[in-house]
């Protein structure tokens, strides 16, 4: 299975500068993350029948490239640390220019929150196991509850 999101970079996406905005950046590593939530099973039907929604404690952009209009990019997804039940973990994204020139690294740290409760939660079993499938980092790091 493909773990990655390919988008173009638009108009809209631009700054003043004539350059991807910083939250463009943030935007597309979030499509990342619900294309492979998606492709796990993990879809917004899914958590709107359960009630849970995926929240974020950190988000943290490192910028090394410009990115212009009309770009073609590609963002990776892996998993840098997780709790074995999916409850907590951290996801590291790479932004790519069509080039194969690495643009920006954005890592989050989540969790799950019972959308009725208002409070943290755990996915059920069956859906922290397809969690689990995200690829996960040469360094990942298995976090302990």
């Amino acid at each position: 299975m493909d773990y990655t999101y390919e988008g173009k970079v638009m108009w809209s996406h631009l700054d003043a500068n004539m350059h991807m905005r910083h939250s463009a950046y943030a935007d597309f590593a979030a499509q990342a993350r619900i294309e492979v939530l998606d492709k796990l099973g993990l879809d917004l039907k899914v958590f709107h029948k359960l009630h849970i929604g995926p929240i974020l404690f950190r988000e943290e952009t490192t910028y090394l490239r410009e990115v212009g209009v009309n770009e073609k990019l590609t963002v990776t997804t892996t998993l840098l640390k997780s709790r074995p039940d999916g409850s907590r973990w951290s996801i590291q994204h790479e932004i790519i220019k069509e080039n194969g020139v690495k643009a920006a690294v954005i890592n989050v740290d989540g969790a799950w929150m019972d959308t009725q409760k208002r409070k943290l939660t755990a996915l059920p079993e069956e859906l922290a196991e397809q969690f689990n499938h995200i690829p996960k980092s040469a360094d990942f790091e298995e976090l302990v509850s």
